[in-house]
């Protein structure tokens, strides 16, 4: 078992790496288009994992989650998180369409992503690649499948309305100036929000669904 799991965790870290160093770079990258260059200055806007590391969010979470799941112990949801990127709405031209972009462009680039690796994966299932045996062959599988996965999961996580999650910020726009207490109130436990929520199977509830219309399309059309 040993031998199977250490190349998997170190797939999986890639794949969460790769997507996390996404998401907050291309937070980085809009910012300074809409004239804040705060997080570009400070060296974000690269795919280098060593500017986006959170020791907490990208290291201990997901490596113990993996190593638990694949265990067998609790069931720990397979995702992380960056150290957020530093921003200054204050030097944003357009401020309220900044929000929006900078707040959805993560998740632009995670589904951007995912898009690619959906892409991959039926182009290689067409032509029956997909289910050729060999030494190259079980990695790449492995590692198209959580980069399809883990894309879409980090997409449709920061979407949801809870702080510090991403659409929170987007809702924040929108929102008529007395529900700003409401939502300040909320990013006061917004970490607790969203591991009660995580818990009681609420994320694995809308991320299902959505796997399974993708499973579903790759399956198209595809003669086994």
């Amino acid at each position: 078992m040993t031998e199977q799991l250490i190349p998997q965790l170190v797939i999986y870290m890639v794949v969460l790496l790769l997507a996390i160093s996404a998401h907050e770079a291309a937070h980085a990258w809009m910012s300074d288009r809409f004239g804040d260059d705060t997080a570009r200055l400070l060296g974000r806007v690269t795919l280098n994992p060593v500017a986006h590391i959170d020791p907490i969010g990208t290291l201990l979470i997901p490596i113990v989650g993996f190593v638990l799941g694949s265990a067998g112990g609790p069931n720990i949801p397979l995702i992380g998180w960056g150290k957020p990127t530093p921003v200054n709405p204050l030097r944003w031209r357009n401020k309220d369409l900044a929000n929006v972009m900078v707040s959805v462009a993560g998740i632009l680039a995670n589904l951007f992503i995912a898009i690619c690796a959906f892409i991959i994966i039926k182009v290689l299932l067409m032509t029956g690649w997909w289910f050729t045996e060999g030494s190259l062959q079980e990695p790449v599988r492995l590692f198209l499948g959580m980069l399809l996965t883990m894309n879409v999961s980090l997409a449709v996580f920061n979407l949801l309305p809870f702080p510090p999650l991403d659409g929170s910020k987007i809702l924040e726009t929108f929102l008529p100036a007395s529900a700003q207490p409401t939502l300040a109130l909320m990013e006061q436990y917004g970490y607790l929000i969203l591991m009660v929520l995580i818990y009681v199977g609420f994320f694995g509830a809308i991320i299902r669904p959505i796997m399974s219309i993708l499973y579903y399309l790759l399956r198209l059309g595809v003669v086994v």
